[in-house]
């Protein structure tokens, strides 16, 4: 059984970071980063997916911003290891299931995407939660031309 290095602290100031392992190089390289913690997860869960169906072994490490210093988190990939209920009907209420969240992730990043091409990088806490909240109330299409009108803003 091979054994791994743990995961080095990401360099600059803190920021959500998903750390990823190689085992052909024996080192570790950042395979997403952001401001926000939804863009990263959906990226790892993403990168996951596919690597597992290429037959890769998959090993991540998840970095994030705590009282202004770096501090590592448990991965999805590992609070995923206790068995989940298949059947969406033995969820608990009002708990989301895997694909309300997916699609939730999918959302903020379509939103912030949307946001970055109108040339809004730097975000207040309130604008995130302003985020979050249209993320919540708003479906796909109506996020997505949404983040249509930010773009067209951001190229005139």
């Amino acid at each position: 059984m091979e054994t791994r290095p743990e995961s080095p602290e990401p360099q600059g100031d803190p920021r959500w970071v998903a750390m990823l392992y190689r085992p052909a190089t024996q080192s570790w390289r950042a395979a997403a980063e952001s401001p926000h913690r939804s863009p990263v997860l959906y990226a790892l869960g993403e990168m996951t997916q596919t690597m597992r169906a290429r037959g890769d072994e998959v090993t991540v490490a998840l970095w994030g911003p705590k009282d202004g210093a770096w501090q590592l988190f448990d991965t999805p990939l590992k609070q995923a290891a206790s068995p989940q209920p298949t059947n969406p009907e033995a969820e608990s209420p009002g708990e989301p299931t895997l694909l309300a969240e997916r699609m939730t992730g999918r959302r903020h990043q379509v939103l912030m995407a949307g946001l970055s091409k109108a040339g809004l990088y730097d975000l207040t806490p309130e604008d995130d939660t302003t985020v979050q909240a249209l993320v919540e109330r708003l479906d796909e299409p109506a996020v997505r031309r949404v983040a249509h009108w930010l773009a067209a803003a951001g190229t005139r």
